[in-house]
Formats: structure tokens, C-alpha cells, sequence
């Protein structure tokens, strides 16, 4: 689906990079869920360093190099395809921070417009 430029809903979920379900990585599973839901987009950022819950920092330095490193996805749709995804997130993120917020959509170029497409 393309989402038009006005309000829509983004919903970020934080979860360990090496979280896994069912023998995949977990950021694999939501972003796969999320494109079969037929979501606007959704893209995964692995963090360098972070903290949670536990307080501990993790981070990716060579030389305090950490399995447990922050993982973020975003997905953008309108509120109502967003809520009617977190179904999903639940039964996935048992260890996690999921977040929405109201955000607006200033440009989204449709594929195949423009000079490049």
C-alpha cells in the first residue's frame, strides 16, 4: 500500500538484535508479518550501543563486543492498519518496547514518478 502525505502512525519496536522465533531472527519474522499485512513499509536498524531494563550498556566496540545489541524496527502506515497489526507484535515481542506515535507524512514519492523512476 502507498501511503499519501497527511497523518499516519509509526510503530517502533525495540528487541535484541539476536532475539529469535523460531529459528529466524525476530526482526526477520515482524518485517516479513508487516509485508504480508500489506503495511505501507517497515525497515530494521541494528544499534551500536544501548541500554534497557537491565541498565547494562551493550555495544559493538571490538573490544567489548556484545550478542546482546539493540534492535529497532519501524513501520509506517495509517493508525488503523498499524493497530490492526500490534495482534501480531504481541504474539512476537515477548521482550521488547513497542511504541506508537502520530507522525505526518511530508513526502512519499510514488514509484515510477519523477525523473528517476
Amino acid at each position: 500500500m502507498e501511503l499519501q502525505s497527511g497523518p499516519a502512525t509509526r510503530l517502533t519496536i525495540f528487541v535484541k538484535a539476536d532475539g529469535q522465533w523460531h529459528h529466524r531472527p525476530l526482526y526477520t519474522e515482524i518485517v516479513h508479518r508487516a509485508h504480508r499485512a500489506g503495511l505501507a513499509g517497515a525497515s530494521v536498524f541494528h544499534g551500536i550501543e544501548g541500554f534497557g531494563r537491565s541498565q547494562l550498556v551493550h555495544t559493538s566496540r571490538i573490544l567489548n563486543l556484545s550478542d546482546d545489541l539493540p534492535c529497532t524496527i519501524i513501520i509506517v502506515d495509517t493508525e488503523a492498519r498499524v493497530r490492526a497489526f500490534l495482534p501480531e507484535v504481541d504474539e512476537l515481542v515477548t521482550d521488547g518496547l513497542v511504541l506508537l506515535d502520530v507522525v505526518e507524512v511530508v513526502k512519499n514519492p510514488s514509484r515510477g514518478s519523477g525523473p528517476t523512476g
